[in-house]
């Protein structure tokens, strides 16, 4: 943790002097093997809703199965992605990386689980740039993580991260909004439940913890965490979160969970969402799904090596979208 912290730090240093543009070169990939630490695994299974336990928020909906041993099961299918947290944050801290980690904004998460992997396996983790995209508000980074087995790639994720700067779209209209789905549950979010995640999680981004770390970043009370947010949504969606079988999972963050709050989880079919209560208006923060298959995706394509032989993402050519 201690080391993690200071690569935050560093990151956090470096950011001033970082001037984000979508076709600045980027960093190489980053591997690591890491094992699941089981308390660890425990506790985050209970903090999200999975079958170990029943999650941060009251619920007045339906609970997750609290039946079997917790950490027996296959993983979580959004647990990966708290493993390789310290080295994505290595990525992103890094001088190479040519985005600011300060103020970086989590947009959207894809995952893709060929096959659940198991508590008790080696997990090779390898982390990359994949490619920065313009935006209508700034430079976004596509960055990718994939877990093998070994050798057998069973996991995958793409993550997209804004750094907000003027363009010349800056101000232009977002998406229209959809229809509402159905209400399955209210949940009741505590107001330390930021600091909760973070000691799961190693996301110690100030945002997150106490109104008075919050407000320096125009949030007038701490933020959930988005992957809390995307983790829970799962563990509630029709019980399809654990097990062995392929899944692919997606969600957008639309807008900030402010903390002490009531949300509501709302779903029907494989679509699910997150919205703000109806006496305060009903605004989307999170809308993803959860089905078997994947549509196909330009971001799954593997790290390549660049003429000198040293390892880099796909293509960098920014595209449109």
């Amino acid at each position: 943790m201690a080391s993690l912290a200071l690569t935050l730090l560093r990151g956090a240093a470096l950011s001033p002097f970082k001037r984000p543009r979508p076709d600045a070169p980027l960093p190489g990939p980053t591997t690591a093997r890491v094992r699941t630490d089981i308390d660890h695994l425990i506790a985050y299974e209970r903090l999200c809703g999975f079958a170990a336990g029943q999650g941060a928020g009251t619920s007045t909906g339906r609970s997750p199965d609290g039946d079997g041993l917790p950490g027996a099961d296959p993983l979580p299918p959004t647990y990966p992605h708290v493993l390789a947290f310290p080295q994505t944050m290595r990525l992103m801290a890094a001088r190479a990386f040519p985005l600011p980690l300060l103020g970086l904004v989590h947009t959207s998460v894809e995952i893709v689980q060929h096959r659940a992997p198991l508590p008790d396996e080696e997990l090779e983790l390898t982390t990359y740039a994949r490619k920065l995209t313009p935006h209508r508000r700034g430079t976004e980074a596509t960055i990718t993580t994939t877990a093998a087995v070994a050798g057998e790639t069973v996991w995958e994720s793409h993550s997209t991260y804004l750094s907000r700067h003027r363009t010349a779209a800056d101000g232009a209209p977002g998406k229209t909004p959809a229809t509402p789905l159905p209400a399955r549950a209210e949940w009741h979010l505590p107001a330390d439940l930021g600091r909760r995640y973070a000691s799961v999680s190693g996301d110690r981004n100030p945002i997150h913890l106490r109104p008075a770390t919050a407000r320096p970043f125009g949030f007038p009370r701490p933020i959930a965490h988005g992957m809390w947010t995307f983790a829970r949504c799962v563990a509630e969606h029709s019980g399809i979160a654990v097990g062995d079988e392929p899944l692919y999972l997606c969600a957008e963050f639309r807008a900030p969970v402010l903390l002490p709050g009531t949300v509501t989880y709302a779903a029907e079919g494989a679509a699910f969402e997150l919205r703000g209560a109806a006496e305060s208006g009903g605004r989307v923060h999170v809308t993803g799904s959860v089905t078997r298959t994947a549509p196909p995706s330009d971001r799954r394509d593997p790290p390549r090596r660049s003429s000198s032989g040293s390892p880099r993402p796909g293509s960098r050519t920014p595209t449109a979208g």
